[in-house]
């Protein structure tokens, strides 16, 4: 029986070392996003490791029962966007799975605070806070029985909210303006995050206009409150409505910021701050965020008048968040 050259051996044994040394660097590379991120850093190095292209892992998603697209993986792994929705969330903890890595270690680092506008100064609301409310809004809504897409799109919202005499955010009044997209619709599901502290048992909802209060659940732990402002009609696809409502807060300690999230685009947003006379703070900002996890953006200083108050308007909002924050001292 012939043999084979020596040097077929020789390289076979070189591929195998290369193979080996590789296999290395990229576990060492992966060890050490893990531990020092970021996210999209640490995806993309977990997925090198286990040599699996895009389509494997989202086939592997969906025999988890989660469904992302193969552009979505690619937007995470790059930096370009950033998980946020409650099934994105999802996806993360199958991947922790399905990637082999330690439980919570790709969600620890999209949970690490990304807020924080300088150094010495109060951070906003981190993302390990808006993570524990979006699972608890998603089986909140269930209970309520609605559904992702609930058939309005908003035409205008304007926002007032009412910062009392011990920096707490005291209320806020919402005025929408939607259109209906399809047929049937006859109410609208408010959400409202308090600041941390907050005791949403002890909050309440006002109907103003063309709405009355329906159903009202609450979550002490994340500060979450959602409630049915319920129609007097049932609209009709191509409809629009106007109707208002107020939420009753008042129960948290000094608030820093308010933020309004945005799931699709949508017309024209305003939202406008008011501070008691005796708690007027130093310096007001507006910002911007494509989603939680993203760092703030869009800065902009706002100069608080004699009527203590300061605005914002967006004349057509897209997905992502917009707010305005301010500093005490």
């Amino acid at each position: 029986m012939p043999h084979a050259p020596q040097h077929a051996d020789a390289d076979a044994h070189t591929v195998t070392e290369a193979d080996a040394e590789a296999d290395s660097g990229a576990a060492a590379e992966l060890d050490a996003a893990l531990r020092g991120g970021p996210f999209h850093v640490a995806l993309r190095a977990a997925i090198a490791a286990r040599g699996l292209p895009l389509q494997r892992v989202q086939h592997h998603l969906s025999r988890h029962g989660v469904k992302v697209g193969v552009t979505s993986l690619s937007y995470w792994q790059q930096g370009a966007r950033r998980p946020q929705r409650p099934e994105s969330l999802r996806a993360v903890r199958a991947l922790e799975e399905i990637l082999q890595l330690p439980d919570e270690s790709l969600i620890r680092l999209l949970a690490e605070t990304d807020g924080q506008a300088s150094a010495g100064q109060p951070t906003g609301r981190t993302y390990r806070s808006f993570l524990a409310a979006s699972d608890v809004l998603e089986k909140l809504l269930v209970e309520l029985e609605c559904p992702p897409d609930d058939g309005l799109h908003t035409l205008g919202h304007h926002e007032r909210v009412r910062i009392g005499a011990c920096r707490e955010l005291l209320e806020r009044e919402s005025q929408h303006i939607v259109r209906a997209h399809r047929d049937g619709i006859d109410r609208f599901v408010a959400v409202h995050h308090g600041d941390p502290g907050c005791a949403p048992e002890r909050m309440s909802v006002r109907a103003l206009e063309n709405c009355r209060t329906g159903r009202v659940r609450r979550h002490h732990d994340t500060g979450v409150l959602v409630a049915e402002l319920l129609f007097d009609t049932r609209l009709r696809a191509g409809d629009t409505f106007l109707f208002g409502y107020a939420v009753e807060d008042g129960t948290a300690g000094a608030s820093r910021e308010y933020v309004r999230g945005f799931g699709a685009p949508g017309g024209q947003y305003a939202l406008q701050v008011r501070f008691d006379e005796n708690a007027v703070p130093v310096r007001c900002h507006r910002f911007t965020r494509h989603s939680a996890a993203a760092p703030r953006g869009g800065r902009q200083e706002l100069a608080v008048g004699r009527h203590r108050s300061v605005h914002l308007v967006e004349p057509r909002v897209r997905s992502g968040m917009v707010g305005i924050g301010w500093d005490w001292e």
